[in-house]
């Protein structure tokens, strides 16, 4: 019975998800088919240097493991920069580095890796620290997914990192037989979180919203301030933000994110998610999908729409999101408040 090292298997999915990321159409994934792309190669390098013995493959190895930290990092802060994207030349530094050292003086490339990973990781755990907010370029709706994905690909980078520093310490006391089987496990995580970090990104980034789409502040209305009392500012802020629901109905277009609201409101991203958490004391996903639970509560009410198309129109894009964030408001499924005649489980 022919036997496919596990490696090969691993890089053979990979590639199936990139094809569908690919006729999706790659430039709404950013960085993740690129991503994706280096994981697949990583595996086929992983099976021809562990499985099949090709002695080149351990020099591109730790090159390809400095390029995915960096990689990682930089596809999810373009989460958070859709409009204006930051370069991604000085991430591909530490790669240049390890190829160095891999040509010249192998001694610290270990000690470089575990460094890399350990910092890319405690990175995105610092732009995870601002809550699912901080991904202001990806939908409201599918804030939770791509926030979950963050904190998997942080944590794996950390434990990579461990990993690593084990298997050096393995290889330099023993004779390396532990440090297989920890490499292979390494693979099947990997595999997991590229495909969830794939699946995060395939529905979280909208396209680019052109500037005849986008909108400005009344004339003669002008931004607040920090030089203003916070207090004022804040209200100013909401103020803004619920004329642009009431009155322009943004909440209805699934696609909405923070940073188009901002773009909208004339307000920058950060200042609008801090005052509307300190006067409602929850975030701006939360406060979107009550309009649209609200409006989902009067077509349910009032009309004979199916539950779908009471959703869709409401502005959600999944359904699992609608029936929670319905829940979370109402107390009941968008079902239950249909047959109980628009009368709320609080009421």
């Amino acid at each position: 019975m022919i036997s496919i090292p596990l490696s090969f298997v691993v890089s053979l999915i990979l590639c199936l998800i990139l094809v569908r990321m690919i006729r999706h159409g790659a430039a709404e994934f950013g960085l993740f088919p690129l991503l994706v792309g280096v994981f697949a190669v990583q595996a086929t390098v992983a099976g021809l240097s562990w499985d099949v013995g090709w002695q080149p493959a351990r020099l591109i190895q730790p090159v390809l493991a400095a390029v995915l930290p960096a990689l990682s990092f930089a596809a999810f802060d373009r989460l958070r920069h859709h409009d204006r994207p930051r370069p991604l030349w000085p991430h591909l530094l530490p790669a240049v580095a390890i190829a160095l050292f891999v040509a010249f003086w192998r001694l610290p490339i270990d000690v470089a890796l575990f460094v890399i990973c350990m910092g890319y990781g405690i990175a995105l755990l610092v732009v995870a620290r601002h809550g699912p907010s901080a991904l202001s370029a990806v939908r409201f709706s599918d804030e939770r997914t791509a926030y979950h994905a963050l904190l998997a690909v942080a944590a794996l980078l950390i434990i990579t990192a461990a990993v690593d520093a084990v298997i050096s310490i393995d290889l330099f006391l023993g004779n390396g037989d532990r440090a297989r089987t920890l490499l292979m496990a390494a693979k099947l995580v990997w595999l997991g979180v590229a495909g969830y970090a794939a699946t995060a990104a395939g529905d979280s980034r909208p396209e680019t919203e052109t500037e005849a789409g986008a909108e400005t502040r009344p004339a003669g209305e002008a931004a607040p301030t920090g030089e203003e009392d916070t207090s004022e500012a804040d209200a100013a802020v909401v103020g803004r933000i619920e004329a642009l629901m009431a009155e322009r109905q943004l909440y209805r277009d699934p696609d909405l994110t923070l940073e188009r609201l901002a773009r909208r409101a004339g307000i920058p991203a950060r200042q609008i998610s801090a005052a509307l958490n300190r006067v409602h004391g929850r975030n701006v996903s939360q406060i979107v999908n009550e309009y649209r639970v609200r409006d989902a509560q009067r077509r349910l009410k009032e009309t004979d729409e199916p539950v779908t198309v009471v959703m869709l129109e409401a502005g959600f894009g999944t359904k699992s999101n609608f029936n929670r964030e319905f829940l979370r408001v109402t107390g009941m499924t968008p079902s239950a408040y249909r047959r109980a005649g628009g009368a709320t489980a609080s009421a």
